[in-house]
C-alpha cells in the first residue's frame, strides 16, 4: 500500500508551550473499512519504525494473523517528529522557509497522540476494535486510552511502561551524548550528527537485546581470534544501517520524548490514571526485556480494571516483540476472540 498524507493547515500547540504552524501526517492502511467502520485496528509504531507495518513487524499483516487485512482495516500513522513523512526536523518550517533541523521543538508522547487524533477524525474513525502498540508505540496507546477512554474497545500494551524510569532515561542520555560528540551535530544539513547517531544506535541495541541474546547470537566460532569479533561487526553494522535510513535530529528529539513519558503527569497518581482506562486491555511483557522488564508491567496489571496479562518467554530481550511472532500472534488472536 502506498503511504498517504494528511495535511492540517492549522497551528499545532505542543506540550512544551511551542507550536507548529501546520502539520503533515504520513499514514498507511491495509484492508477495507467496513460501511459501519467497526473493523478498525490502529497500530502505534515503535521508535525508528514507520507507518508501513509490514515493513518492520513481520508476519503480522498477513492472512490468518492478528492484523489480517482480509478481516481488519489496519491503520498506522507515522508519529510526530519521526523521519518517515510526518512533520519533523527535516520538514520545512513555513515561517522561515527553511528546514527545522535542531530548531524543531521538543515533543512529547501526548503531542504524538494529539496528531493521531486529528488523523482519526479526518478519516471518520470514532472508535477502533483494537489499539495496539509496543515500546513507545505502547506509550502512545496508553496515552490515547486515557485521553479518550471510549476510543478503543480493546487495547494491547506490549513491552512498554506507563512511565519512563531512570534506567531507560540513562540509556537515552548516553545516546544523546554520543550524538553530541559528533562535531557535525548542530549544522544545518540533513546528515549532521550521522556518525554520532550510529554510535548511539549501538548503545541502544544493548538495551534492546541484552546479554542473553548477544551470547546466543554473536558467539565467535574461532575461539583463538584476537580481533574482528562478531559482536563488534554486529554493532558497527546496526549503527550503519540506522545512519543510512534515519536522521540524528529526529532521533535526538524522539529520545527526549521517551524520557518525558509519564502517564500521570498533571493527572494525579499513576494508579488512579490506570484505573480510568475503559478498554479491555491486554498487557504483554517479555521475560528477558531489560529496558521495560516484566516488573514495569505489574502496575498496569494491578490497576487497569479489565486486564489480561501474558509473559512471552524469549531470549531476545525487548526486541522479542519483533522476533517472537508466533507467541505474540497466538496471544493477541485469543484476546480478540474473547
Amino acid at each position: 500500500m502506498a503511504i498517504q498524507y494528511a495535511y492540517f493547515d492549522q497551528p499545532i500547540e505542543l506540550e512544551c508551550g511551542a507550536s507548529l504552524p501546520d502539520l503533515t501526517v504520513a499514514y498507511s492502511t491495509y484492508g477495507t473499512l467496513s460501511p459501519e467502520k467497526d473493523n478498525v485496528i490502529w497500530v502505534c509504531h515503535a521508535l525508528t519504525a514507520n507507518s508501513e507495518v509490514h515493513d518492520w513487524w513481520e508476519h503480522t499483516v498477513e492472512s490468518g494473523r492478528f492484523l489480517d487485512p482480509e478481516r481488519w482495516f489496519v491503520v498506522c500513522a507515522n508519529f510526530l517528529g519521526s523521519h518517515y513523512g510526518t512533520t519533523g526536523p527535516l520538514s520545512v518550517n513555513p515561517t522561515t522557509g527553511e528546514k527545522w533541523y535542531g530548531d524543531f521543538p521538543e515533543i512529547t508522547v501526548r503531542d504524538m497522540v494529539h496528531c493521531h487524533r486529528l488523523l482519526a477524525q479526518r478519516l471518520g474513525i470514532g472508535q477502533v476494535e483494537l489499539l495496539i502498540g509496543s515500546s513507545i508505540g505502547g506509550f502512545q496507546c496508553m496515552e490515547w486510552a486515557v485521553q479518550v477512554p471510549d476510543f478503543a474497545k480493546r487495547a494491547a500494551f506490549i513491552a512498554t511502561t506507563p512511565q519512563s524510569k531512570p534506567w531507560a532515561i540513562a540509556f537515552n542520555e548516553s545516546q544523546r551524548m554520543a550524538i553530541e560528540a559528533d562535531h557535525t551535530f548542530g549544522e544545518r544539513r540533513d546528515d549532521a550528527g550521522a556518525a554520532g547517531m550510529a554510535a548511539a544506535r549501538s548503545i541502544a541495541l544493548l538495551s534492546y537485546r541484552g546479554g542473553i541474546a548477544y551470547d546466543r547470537t554473536q558467539q565467535d566460532p574461532d575461539k583463538e581470534r584476537l580481533r574482528g569479533y562478531r559482536a563488534t561487526t554486529y554493532q558497527q553494522h546496526q549503527g550503519e544501517k540506522l545512519r543510512r535510513r534515519f536522521n540524528a535530529y529526529s532521533y535526538y528529539r524522539l529520545s527526549q520524548a521517551v524520557d518525558s513519558h509519564n502517564l500521570s503527569r498533571g493527572r494525579g497518581s499513576l494508579e488512579e490514571v490506570l484505573q480510568g482506562i475503559k478498554a479491555k486491555t491486554l498487557v504483554v511483557s517479555i521475560t528477558s526485556d531489560i529496558l521495560f522488564p516484566p516488573s514495569d508491567h505489574e502496575i498496569m496489571v494491578r490497576n487497569i480494571p479489565d486486564v489480561e496479562y501474558h509473559i512471552i518467554d524469549s531470549d531476545f530481550g525487548h526486541d522479542g516483540f519483533l522476533v517472537e511472532a508466533e507467541q505474540l500472534n497466538t496471544i493477541i488472536q485469543n484476546f480478540m476472540q474473547k
